[in-house]
C-alpha cells in the first residue's frame, strides 16, 4: 500500500505544494488554450502552446513522482489541474477571439429577425426550409465570437420560440462585416 500522510506545514513543504499548484496551472492553461487554439486552425500556436504544457507537465510531475507519499504535493497537482481548466476557459471567453456561426430557425418571423439583425450593422442570409412542422427561416450571420450574444438577444426578443445554435466557424473569407470590417 502507498504510504501517504500528511508532512507537518513547514516552509519547504508549503513552498513545493505552491509551486506545484503554479506550475500545474500554468501548464493546465496552456493545454486548455492548445485545444483551442488546435479547434481555430492556429498550427503555430498551437505547437508552442503543447511545448509549454508538456515542459511544465514533466517538472510538475517530477516534483511530485519525488515524494509519493507527501499528500500535500498530490492534492496541489491535483488542484492545479482543475485551476489550470478553469483558467484556460476563461481566458478563452475573456478573449473571444475567432468567428462563430449563428444559425438562427423561426417559424413564423425569420423576415422580421433577419431584417433587425441588418439594422443593427451585421451581416446575414436568410432561406428558407421545410421543418417538421412546416415552413421555415433559416438565417445564417458568421459574426466575431463576442458579437454572438447580441446576434441571439435580437432573435430571441423578436421570436421567443426561435430555435438558434452557434458553432465556431474555423476559417472565414469574405462577407459583410459589421461596420464595414472585414
Amino acid at each position: 500500500m502507498l504510504g501517504i500522510e500528511f508532512p507537518p506545514l513547514t516552509g519547504d513543504v508549503i513552498f513545493g505544494a505552491l509551486l506545484i499548484l503554479f506550475i500545474r496551472i500554468v501548464g493546465m492553461t496552456a493545454s486548455t488554450v492548445r485545444v483551442l487554439l488546435m479547434m481555430r486552425g492556429k498550427k503555430l500556436l498551437t505547437a508552442i502552446s503543447g511545448f509549454i504544457e508538456v515542459l511544465l507537465y514533466v517538472f510538475a510531475i517530477g516534483y511530485v513522482v519525488n515524494d509519493l507519499s507527501n499528500i500535500w504535493n498530490i492534492l496541489a497537482y491535483s488542484f492545479g489541474f482543475v485551476c489550470g481548466t478553469l483558467v484556460g476557459m476563461w481566458i478563452d471567453e475573456y478573449t473571444a477571439t475567432g468567428y462563430v456561426n449563428v444559425r438562427v430557425i423561426s417559424r413564423f418571423k425569420a423576415q422580421a429577425i433577419v431584417e433587425q439583425i441588418h439594422e443593427s450593422g451585421y451581416g446575414a442570409t436568410v432561406g428558407w426550409g421545410h421543418g417538421r412542422g412546416g415552413t421555415v427561416g433559416m438565417i445564417l450571420a458568421i459574426v466575431l465570437r463576442r458579437e454572438a450574444p447580441a446576434v441571439i438577444a435580437i432573435a430571441e426578443e423578436i421570436d421567443p420560440d426561435v430555435f438558434i445554435t452557434v458553432e465556431d466557424a474555423r476559417s472565414v473569407r469574405r462577407g459583410y462585416w459589421r461596420f464595414g470590417q472585414q
